[in-house]
């Protein structure tokens, strides 16, 4: 139990009404918590206080605004109204569609013949085949494009736009 004296109650008020914290005060006053510090500050009322002093951060300053020019005295290409339509804009970027598969058959033959989880590699398809548990499961190990994971064959079946995923539910509920 902390034996609050009327000195180191004196020395608290001090402290607080200069704005250290309760973890400065405790480190101040010794053999006291922070916690201890801020039931005796609310016990003794202290609610107001100074604050810290803090470092003034230098706030950027805007811009000043520039001075309209005259017509006559154009320092570059002036647009106004709307630039989108203007012939000279720039290009506004796209996002491109991800590559579309080649559609690839079954017909053509694999890269490994029952290749295993070993064998397969960037440029082979990573279709499962067969039960994981059976002895002959292995993949389709059939050409892939680049960043597809799939054949042809095996993405079209992988990669279903959503309305058709959601036409096949609804015929399979018909």
């Amino acid at each position: 139990m902390i034996s609050w004296t009327d000195e180191r109650v004196e020395l608290l008020k001090k402290l607080w009404s200069e704005g250290l914290s309760a973890s400065q005060i405790a480190g101040e006053l010794g053999g006291v918590t922070r916690n201890a510090v801020i039931g005796k500050v609310h016990r003794l009322g202290l609610s107001g206080r100074a604050k810290a002093p803090q470092p003034q951060a230098a706030r950027p300053k805007k811009p000043a605004a520039r001075p309209a020019t005259s017509i006559g005295r154009s320092s570059g290409p002036v647009s106004l109204g709307a630039v989108a339509l203007k012939a000279d804009a720039a290009p506004v970027a796209r996002p491109q569609p991800a590559p579309q598969p080649q559609i690839w058959s079954l017909s053509e033959e694999p890269l490994i013949a029952n290749a295993s989880v070993l064998q397969i590699n960037e440029q082979t398809c990573k279709w499962p085949i067969g039960d994981p548990s059976a002895s002959d499961f292995h993949f389709c190990a059939r050409r892939s494009d680049v960043g597809i994971p799939y054949c042809g064959y095996h993405a079209r079946i992988a990669y279903q736009p959503v309305s058709d995923r959601r036409k096949d539910r609804r015929m399979v509920r018909g």
